[in-house]
């Protein structure tokens, strides 16, 4: 970890400025069709690579940062739940921008944006490939050119996440927890005073951002393309000039296969991911999200023309089961079921 104090706290990373990171598991998505937001289905457990010593690559230690175990195909989101203050967050998959499609860069730019802005952003499921979509993570290894690394850069050298924190200037800082303790203060108020939390009273409230021996480990992995989900990424309403122009913090996190998990820890992998069609099957939620004061960023070019993993690693044989209607839950300002009048 370089820059400010990056720490873990139980599976999630806290980078300077109060960004919280989680990285989630979660169903793959089939190749074709675009869908509901899949489900967590658990962290993934966060361990410092300084911890290891030799039991890791020297060329690991040396970028430093965290791992965590993955299987091949599986799926991941990043959840930023529990980041406090506005945060400019980059994420990079293999030092290529995971909203831009740029090169990784150690500033913020507009043209494109390259970043995601917290807490607005609740998570990232994925590349920016699509208008109001977002295709989703999925771990493969490196040297078959299937990440998202190998098809915009032409190599595979760094693999695993990138994530770099902005903070705002202090002026515009100050000026946000000014009006947040305002707003904090009639929130209270209102909650204080009979029948105050008449219609729409809960929107004023801050909404809650959803075996290998000592340096013989093998190959690291990256992040390639996966399905097609509805997600927007939002484009930040503030100046450019409100973020500071050097980061908080910044963390390298290192994709490991669960053998090589084992044996650089000594602990058991998570168990093999969900069955998707079993999971549909058995009536649980798939999620959808809607933020009516969102703008969603344009597609990234260079990001619309990654190819999904199955162009690698051949079709993809789970079988697929559409969520029925009922199945599929709605949050943020997604509005709520009518309420029926009758006779008075």
């Amino acid at each position: 970890m370089t820059g400010g104090t990056v720490r873990i706290d139980g599976n999630t990373l806290r980078l300077p400025g109060g960004v919280a990171v989680r990285f989630v598991r979660t169903l793959r998505l089939p190749e074709s069709g675009t869908h509901a937001l899949p489900p967590g289905l658990g962290e993934f457990p966060v361990r410092r690579v300084a911890d290891y010593g030799d039991a890791v690559p020297e060329a690991w230690r040396a970028r430093g940062g965290v791992m965590l175990p993955v299987y091949l195909r599986e799926a991941m989101w990043l959840s930023f739940a529990g980041t406090r203050e506005p945060a400019a967050l980059q994420v990079g998959v293999g030092k290529v921008c995971a909203v831009s499609g740029r090169p990784w860069s150690d500033r913020l730019t507009r043209d494109p944006q390259n970043y995601v802005v917290l807490p607005r952003q609740p998570w990232l499921d994925g590349i920016n490939s699509g208008r109001g979509t977002v295709r989703q993570f999925v771990a493969v290894p490196l040297g078959l050119g299937a990440t998202v690394e190998g098809q915009v850069t032409g190599e595979e050298v760094w693999g695993g996440v990138q994530l770099r924190s902005f903070p705002l200037d202090d002026g515009p800082l100050a000026r946000w927890r000014e009006e947040e303790g305002r707003r904090r203060a009639a929130v209270r108020a209102r909650s204080a005073a009979p029948f105050a939390g008449g219609p729409g009273a809960p929107a004023a409230m801050a909404a809650p951002a959803p075996g290998a021996g000592p340096g013989r480990v093998g190959a690291a992995m990256g992040l390639g393309a996966g399905g097609s989900m509805r997600q927007e990424v939002y484009a930040d309403d503030r100046p450019l000039t409100d973020w500071s122009e050097r980061p908080a913090g910044r963390v390298f996190v290192h994709l490991v296969t669960p053998p090589q998990w084992r044996g650089i820890t000594g602990e058991a992998p998570p168990p093999s991911p969900v069955d998707r069609a079993a999971y549909t099957r058995a009536g649980l939620p798939w999620f959808d999200y809607y933020d009516q004061d969102g703008e969603d960023l344009a597609p990234s070019d260079a990001l619309q023309g990654v190819k999904p993993v199955g162009d690698w690693l051949g079709d993809d044989h789970e079988p697929w089961q559409d969520p029925s209607p009922h199945q599929v839950k709605p949050l943020g300002d997604a509005p709520g079921a009518p309420v029926r009048d009758g006779d008075w």
